[in-house]
């Protein structure tokens, strides 16, 4: 690589490249080892594991983007700083390499030696930590990492982008419709129209519409493999509640094992801003409080198995079997149900004609990227519509919310209500429901309706934004468990009531969290009765282990 004649290091206005103080550089010096490097030495390469946490003693590195081929240098390095990014702590592959642009010195410390340390040190941990959630967010906003190609009217490109967006993986997105230069470059590489999109991976491994499990895999998600696996405490669903299961579980010396469909975080995971969560004043959002929460399960040994979603319940021997739709069965000795709830899909005759296109159940960057500068729609009065209102209003170029309710804090909390009444951007249109959509491939405007008066309006708008409620994910558990007539799940005395047989009716059982079934429990938005917000799901999440620990006593 051609290296320019005057190396400068990287400006660090974000904090992304904090310096390690000679106190910590001395904490981390006995788990690693001291390295001379040279001049185009490769300490670690896209599209590989990084096993090696490195720390900057001398000289300088480079991150660089396409190494090889397209070669932009991300950013340069010198003494003091630590190089890497998420991908370390997680076991994901790398979306960059480093290169030594000047000869100096290392020190290489084991990736699981760090993860050890950053559990033990909170100082060093936070350090790290906090730079790591940074530079990926910058590697996102870069358009680094793998390429998803394909059409933006196919429901399959818009599958990838969520899955790559939810589980916050660096990628670009290149439209077909817009880049024909894409599009020679599949057709010289023998792509044909019907296996799009595709995934470009080091400009070498070409995905041809690959499910969310095999784009996992490529990257280093832990996607199941086994076709069979045994724990202590399975957690079905990695939303808060799932999450601090998983905390609490493993920390307590739980086999702790993790399942989701899609990502970690569930609902939350979507908000752009969370503010109301306790010790975040100046508020986080969805997908970095799931992410640290990841880091901190897996610091003490919960596996995460992402995609997998569980389809069918059954008990054997003593066991819990989960099936999961990927292949292969779960043992479990115990088993938190956390699979939250889905978002309602508005009852409109045509809604499925614009889906894949322009209609959307969560409000994440991604789904403003495919909104910027457009009018949209937001149809709902609860929190989740609020915040996903604030959050579009600065990347769209309007947005109207639409209220069934006759007043906005009916539903929706005061702070919330209070910043979109006073938003220039947002207009709220009380007492309105959408009765129909037109366009044709995309959406073109949204036909409302006041159900007071009765009179219709036609609103412009290229994307709709649909928070109205949410049904319980729980059609896969058939009849093994008690639910209520809407389908969450039964917990305590009421499973008792429900007449279902499974958990014993003696002495202080069920326990509060305790379904029908024996050693199968419940937690957060998808239990009968609890409370929607992200601190009780965690709340539950702890309160669900303790209870296990409990239950494990009793049958000894």
């Amino acid at each position: 690589m051609r290296w320019p004649p005057e190396l400068s290091e990287t400006p660090d206005p974000q904090g992304a490249y904090p310096r390690l103080s000679d106190a910590q550089l001395q904490t981390l010096a006995p788990h690693g080892e001291r390295r001379r490097v040279r001049r185009d030495e490769v300490l670690y390469a896209e599209g590989l594991p990084c096993t090696e946490f490195f720390a900057i003693l001398a000289g300088k590195v480079a991150t660089v983007e396409g190494f090889g081929a397209d070669d932009q240098v991300i950013g340069v390095h010198g003494a003091g700083r630590f190089l890497g990014e998420l991908n370390v702590l997680t076991g994901q592959v790398g979306f960059v390499t480093g290169v030594v642009a000047e000869d100096g010195e290392v020190l290489a410390v084991p990736a699981d030696a760090l993860r050890r340390l950053v559990a033990g040190d909170p100082a060093l941990g936070d350090l790290i930590l906090r730079a790591y959630l940074i530079r990926r967010t910058m590697l996102i906003g870069l358009g680094a990492g793998f390429r998803i190609i394909g059409s933006r009217f196919s429901a399959d490109s818009r599958r990838l982008r969520e899955f790559a967006a939810r589980n916050r993986l660096p990628h670009r997105w290149i439209d077909l419709e817009q880049d024909q230069e894409a599009e020679r470059f599949l057709r010289s590489m023998g792509v044909t129209p019907e296996e799009t999109p595709v995934v470009i991976w080091r400009g070498e491994t070409v995905l041809r519409n690959p499910s969310n499990a095999e784009l996992a895999r490529a990257i280093g998600l832990p996607a199941p493999r086994v076709q069979e696996t045994r724990c202590d405490l399975l957690v079905i669903g990695a939303g808060p509640a799932g999450l601090a299961a998983a905390v609490y579980g493993a920390s307590e010396g739980l086999a702790t094992m993790v399942l989701d469909n899609v990502a970690t975080g569930g609902q939350a995971g979507t908000s752009s801003r969370i503010e109301n969560y306790l010790g975040f004043p100046s508020g986080i959002s969805g997908g970095e409080l799931a992410e640290r929460a990841a880091i901190q399960a897996g610091k003490f040994g919960a596996r995460f198995c992402i995609p997998a979603q569980a389809c069918g319940l059954h008990l054997k021997a003593g066991d819990h079997i989960v099936t999961v739709r990927e292949g292969g069965t779960i043992h479990a000795r115990t088993l938190i149900i956390a699979t939250g709830v889905r978002y309602r899909r508005l009852d409109v005759q045509n809604l499925e004609q614009f889906e894949p296109t322009s209609v959307y159940y969560a409000a994440t960057m991604l789904e403003a990227q495919m909104c910027e500068r457009d009018p949209i729609v937001v149809v709902g009065g609860g929190n989740s519509a609020g915040q996903a209102a604030l959050f579009l209003a600065r990347h769209a170029a309007c947005v109207r919310l639409l209220v069934r309710e006759d007043t906005l804090s009916r539903n929706m909390s005061r702070y919330l209500a209070v910043e979109i009444e006073r938003h220039p951007r947002i207009q709220t249109m009380l007492n309105t429901e959408v009765r129909e959509l037109m366009g044709e491939e995309m959406l073109a405007a949204v036909i409302a309706e006041n159900n007071v008066t009765g009179e219709r309006s036609t609103i412009e708008a290229r994307a709709m934004f649909i928070f109205i409620g949410a049904e319980p994910y729980t059609a896969w558990l058939a009849d093994e468990i008690a639910l209520d007539p809407r389908g969450y799940i039964l917990t305590g005395a009421d499973a008792t009531r429900s007449g279902k047989e499974g958990t014993p009716d003696s002495v202080g059982r069920p326990f509060p969290l305790e379904t029908s079934r024996a050693g199968v429990f419940a937690a957060g938005d998808v239990r009968s009765g609890s409370v929607k917000r992200v601190a009780s799901a965690v709340g539950e999440g702890a309160m669900a282990v303790r209870l296990i620990h409990d239950y494990l006593q009793a049958g000894e």
